[in-house]
């Protein structure tokens, strides 16, 4: 990494000490010289171009001799990037699990670029693979209906034409909200769909408002001191807004107006963390994100970002795994299970996992977890292993019982 990061800041100090940029605009002074001195005297044009040419030769000269030089510098610090980063192949089965899913992939796309707000490109990318499906109907010769673009984007709670139309809203909250401090949007919206968002337990009005207080009582410039006007400013919109929020938030309303009581030294009192949370914009533009994605049936990150993350964490894993399979000459051959557990952080932990403690195995919808009346767990299969049909013992206690008595556990 030395040898990279050496190649690196030579590369940097020959860029920023190269002449190029200064030959170019010495050649553009000339070129342009040139050109007043024959709009000012038409007579003189061929004694002004024959004067310009031996300058601006030298300048094409000396441009050249520098980009040889930053080309000379990459080319080293390319070849010490590739001694680090050797190319090695990704991992490779002949099971390509995607192959037969293109219309979730190209779902998730279009997804990933609306939230996003490439609201342009993803409307380009669904009219292309439109036409490619046309193109392919009628090559098999479907004469059926076409599906249209917006048939990626159906969704459950949203009708097909409103989905662009509610990522564009939900972009534009944001872009207000983290670009100019502006909370308006987010809280009116909020309050549009307030009996959703209290369907679902959810605190964030009472988030935004607590923050828009917080905002006032800074005098509108959240990362100056609290100024006088700010505070009252921050007083009169508690008094008008936080009644709505009791008594569910009594102790964080009184917590908010308890700390002007502390405006002198706000630092050294018990509200200073509510008041000088560095990470409190981005902490409520994530919860207003998933809970606007809550209501459409999405999840609040992009399942392409998660599976690419997901895949990155994972592939140093599957990479050292097919070497060592490769020098033992083995292969893994389940499909649907991977040959090593692969940690990942808690936000990607999203299905509970029964291990059978019998078979060692994970259990799967097809072979499902089963409850005997003991209490005990294994999986499906396990049981019918068991049992044979008939009363059995159950492997972790003296019970005996029926496989019909077993029920199946949804974790």
């Amino acid at each position: 990494m030395e040898l990279v990061q050496k190649e690196h800041d030579r590369l940097s100090k020959k860029i920023k000490a190269g002449q190029g940029i200064k030959n170019v605009q010495s050649t553009i002074d000339l070129l342009q010289s040139a050109r007043d001195a024959i709009a000012a005297d038409p007579s003189q044009a061929s004694i002004t171009l024959a004067k310009l040419q031996n300058p601006v030769k030298s300048s094409f000269d000396s441009i050249n001799d520098s980009l040889k030089e930053t080309h000379s510098g990459l080319n080293k610090y390319s070849k010490s990037l590739d001694k680090l980063f050797k190319d090695r192949p990704l991992p490779s089965t002949e099971h390509d699990v995607l192959s037969s899913q293109e219309h979730l992939i190209n779902r998730a796309i279009a997804m990933h670029l609306l939230r996003e707000g490439q609201f342009s490109v993803a409307s380009e990318f669904l009219n292309e693979m439109a036409q490619k499906k046309a193109i392919k109907k009628q090559q098999e010769g479907d004469i059926g209906a076409i599906d249209d673009a917006a048939s990626l984007l159906d969704l459950d709670e949203v009708p097909p034409g409103e989905v662009r139309q509610q990522f564009h809203t939900m972009y534009h909250i944001l872009h207000e909200l983290k670009e100019n401090n502006n909370l308006l949007p987010a809280i009116q919206w909020s309050r549009e769909n307030k009996e959703a968002l209290e369907a679902r337990g959810s605190n964030l009005e009472f988030e935004l408002c607590r923050l828009q207080f917080v905002w006032l009582f800074y005098g509108g410039q959240h990362q100056q001191g609290p100024s006088p006007g700010g505070r009252q400013a921050a007083l009169e919109y508690g008094r008008r807004e936080f009644h709505t929020f009791l008594p569910r938030y009594l102790r964080e309303v009184q917590q908010l107006m308890g700390a002007m009581a502390f405006c002198p030294n706000l630092r050294d009192s018990p509200y200073n963390h509510i008041f000088n949370n560095p990470s409190a914009w981005s902490d409520v533009a994530h919860s207003f994100t998933r809970e606007f994605c809550s209501l459409l049936g999405l999840s609040a990150d992009s399942p392409l970002y998660v599976a690419a993350t997901a895949g990155a964490i994972a592939l140093p894993t599957l990479l050292k795994l097919q070497t060592i399979m490769k020098a033992k000459r083995t292969e893994w051959t389940t499909e649907n299970e991977l040959p090593v557990e692969i940690p990942l952080p808690p936000s990607y932990l999203f299905h509970s996992i029964f291990v059978c403690p019998v078979s060692k195995e994970q259990t799967t919808d097809e072979n499902p977890p089963m409850m005997m009346p003991c209490g005990h767990v294994i999986a499906e299969e396990s049981l019918k292993r068991l049992c044979k049909g008939s009363r059995f013992k159950c492997p972790y206690c003296p019970s005996e019982s029926h496989p019909r008595e077993a029920r199946k556990v949804f974790l």
